[in-house]
Formats: structure tokens, C-alpha cells, sequence
């Protein structure tokens, strides 16, 4: 073994004898680590389920969908230009389609309204409120993200006729049929009886706002009849490659002036909405979280470096006539550094590994306690946890051991 080898391992074994000799003040000296590791972790895991859950918000939206609605999604000033605008209407989405069947070589594949309200839906003495009840075509299912766990979707010979059918989301069936399957059926949504011919697997929530699971989708001819379309309706439609949306966008543009009968020079009364105006809305909010735990790490880092070198420092002091002797005996400068500067490194590694220990306890709990929340602990912050550990022993016991290593060793004997 090299000398520099020697000198590496003799210290590491000081210095972990040294905290078995002060296992109170070793832990104390720790606590500033420790919650500074738990900090980092906790806010690392929280930025990163924030991030899932916000990426599987925004897939339930499809990025090969655009949205034609009055009122775009980002927040806007042009409050008057947005409200007096024409509403979106029905009879567009046909009108729509037969504009895109028409267009050669078009970037659009197909236009279907969606149309909602909540209602009640009930069977027998159980009932669910506020029930998200969509009315569209049968080609709904070419621009929805869902899957159906049992059944199918009505198509458009049911949906043109208004038949009496609908799919139940999770929740829903899970409340008024509890353990039995829906398939065949009839509930009443609004007092009107309806057949159940589908059943929507479990999607969750988007952002956390609604539930997408507590809904139910009809025939849009059967929503007129019975709930009107005082409502707000929505044009969803499909593009054919996804990596051509500037250009998909361009032409929805084009066809929906010619819809809705606008003459050049006019401004657009409509808006084309996608899931990136969320994502611009939401990407600062994800910027202002981890700003503000970048602080709270850095602050209970900075406290606990500042209590590592304190202590350091009073080691090197009550080492001092230990330092002396060791120098007189031949000890170089660099192994006294080595030896107090892998004592506060220890120090440190241990606190990150306590505080690692605490965080995945704190997360296990979180993923029961909410199990809607993705909870994401992955490897690398393991290893950035711990690299920021090592640092910030090496930054605070770096000034106290090299304090050590310059010790005359004459007025360190004489030290009392």
C-alpha cells in the first residue's frame, strides 16, 4: 500500500472512531445535514411527481388533438374580444368535416363536437352528483385517450338516432353498482333512463382539478333532446402527423373562417387550443417550487456546514496536544488535513444517509396516504444527495483541518 493509501484509511478509521466516541455530538453536528438532505430529497421527489403527473395530464389531452373552443386557455387581457364572439356550434363540426374531406393531401383526419353538464345519475337508492356528462358523435373515440375495461362505445348510427345508451366512468359505476358489472343496465342520468353499453377504465384526475372518472358519455342527438346545448361546445379535433402541428394548425385556421363565414382582414372568433398552453402556464409554477426548495435546501445546508465546522474547530482545539505529538513523531502536514477533513466528511456522509432513511419513509407514507400523487424516488437523487453531503463536508472542514495541519508543533505540546 502506497503512503497516501495508508494515510487514506488510518484517517478514515480515526475518524469513525472519533464519532463512536461522541455519538451524541456527532448526531447533533448531523441534524443541519440531515434536514438539509431531507429537503433536498423531499423537494426533488415532490418536483418530479409534479412533473409525471402533470406529463400523464397532459397525454389524457393527446398531443395529436387540437381544441376549437370560444375562449382560448391561456390567461388573457382581451376579456370583451373573447365574449362577444360567436359560440361554437354543432352543426360546425360537420360543416368542418366536409371542409377537411374536400382538402387535398389535408393534415386534419377528423372534427368531433363534445358537448357537457353535470347531472345526477342514479340507480335504485344510489346516486352520484355533479356527474361530468358528455354528449358526442361515434367518432368520439378516434380523439379520446380512454380505454373501455367492458363494452364499447355507441357508434354513429346510435349517436345520429339519440338511442339511449352510455358508457359510465369508474367512479361512477363503482358508486351506483357497486361490485356488479354495468353492462346492460339502466340508470338514470337526470331522471332520463339511459342503457349502459360501456364501462371506461380507470383514468384518474387531470392536474388534480376534476376527475376523469366520474363521468359518463352519451349520444350527442339524446344530450340536445333532454339537456339543450346551452352549454359550451367544443371541436376536437384530430391531426394526421402529430409532428406536423404548425402546419395542422395553419390549415384548422383556414377551414374554420370558411366555416363560420369570416371575411379577410377579420379577426379569428374562435380559438385553437392544444395541451402546450397548459404546459406554458404551468412550466413557471414548476420553476417558482423548485426555486423556493433550492432556498430551503440551501439554507438548512449552509446551517449544518456552519455546525460542522464549528465542531471541527473545537475538535481541532481539544486535539491539539494530540496534533502536536502525532507532528513531532513525523506526521505531515497533509495527513493531520486528511485526518480532520475525512472526519467532517464522514460526519456529513452519515447525516445524508439518516436523512435518505428519513425521506423514503416520508415517501412510503405519502404513496399511502396519497395514492393519486406518483411518488418518484429515483437513483440519481440518491447519488445527488450524497455528492451534495461529501461537498459540504469537504467545504466545512476544509478551513478547520487546514488550521490543524499548520500547527507549530512546539506550542502544540506546550497547549493545556
Amino acid at each position: 500500500m502506497t503512503t497516501l493509501g495508508y494515510e487514506f484509511t488510518e484517517s478514515v478509521r480515526i475518524a469513525f472512531a472519533q464519532i463512536r466516541a461522541n455519538k451524541l455530538r456527532s448526531l447533533l453536528t448531523a441534524l443541519g445535514v440531515i434536514i438539509g438532505i431531507v429537503a433536498v430529497t423531499l423537494m426533488g421527489t415532490a418536483i418530479k411527481g409534479i412533473d409525471v403527473s402533470f406529463q400523464n395530464s397532459l397525454a389524457i389531452l393527446g398531443d395529436d388533438i387540437l381544441y376549437i373552443e370560444k375562449w382560448p386557455w391561456a390567461r388573457t387581457d382581451d376579456w370583451w374580444n373573447y365574449q362577444n364572439r360567436p359560440p361554437v356550434r354543432l352543426e360546425q363540426a360537420e360543416a368542418l368535416n366536409r371542409v377537411i374531406e374536400a382538402t387535398p393531401r389535408s393534415q386534419l383526419e377528423v372534427a368531433v363536437p363534445v358537448i357537457n353538464r353535470n347531472t345526477t345519475v342514479k340507480l335504485g337508492g344510489n346516486r352520484v352528483t355533479g356527474v361530468r356528462t358528455l354528449g358526442t358523435t361515434g367518432d368520439y373515440a378516434r380523439t379520446a385517450t380512454f380505454d373501455l375495461s367492458e363494452g364499447r362505445l355507441f357508434n354513429d348510427a346510435e349517436a345520429q338516432s339519440g338511442r339511449l345508451v352510455c358508457v359510465l366512468g369508474a367512479d361512477v359505476a363503482d358508486t351506483i353498482l357497486p361490485g356488479i358489472s354495468p353492462l346492460g343496465q339502466t340508470v338514470l342520468i337526470n331522471d332520463q333512463p339511459f342503457m349502459v353499453i360501456g364501462l371506461l377504465a380507470k383514468q384518474g384526475s387531470f392536474l388534480g382539478l376534476f376527475s376523469l372518472d366520474n363521468q359518463v358519455v352519451i349520444p350527442v342527438t339524446a344530450f340536445k333532446r333532454f339537456f339543450g346545448t346551452q352549454a359550451g361546445v367544443q371541436l376536437r379535433v384530430k391531426i394526421r402527423d402529430k409532428n406536423q402541428r404548425v402546419a395542422a394548425i395553419d390549415e384548422l385556421v383556414g377551414a374554420m373562417r370558411r366555416v363560420r363565414a369570416q371575411l379577410p382582414g377579420e379577426r379569428d372568433n374562435f380559438s385553437i387550443n392544444e395541451q402546450q398552453a397548459f404546459k406554458a402556464q404551468l412550466d413557471p409554477i414548476k420553476s417558482g417550487i423548485a426555486l423556493v426548495g433550492l432556498f430551503i435546501t440551501g439554507l438548512s445546508l449552509f446551517v449544518g456546514a456552519i455546525g460542522i465546522m464549528n465542531i471541527t474547530f473545537v475538535s481541532v482545539k481539544e486535539r491539539t496536544k494530540e496534533i502536536g505529538t502525532r507532528k513531532a513523531l513525523g506526521a505531515r502536514r497533509r495527513t493531520i488535513l486528511l485526518q480532520f477533513l475525512i472526519e467532517a466528511v464522514a460526519i456529513c456522509a452519515v447525516g445524508g444517509l439518516v436523512g435518505l432513511a428519513l425521506t423514503f419513509g416520508i415517501c412510503q407514507i405519502a404513496a399511502v396516504a396519497v395514492p393519486a400523487f406518483p411518488i418518484v424516488f429515483s437513483f440519481s437523487l440518491v447519488l445527488i444527495s450524497m455528492a451534495v453531503s461529501i461537498i459540504t463536508g469537504i467545504v466545512s472542514g476544509f478551513a478547520p483541518a487546514l488550521g490543524a495541519s499548520r500547527l507549530d508543533p512546539v506550542v502544540a505540546l506546550r497547549y493545556e
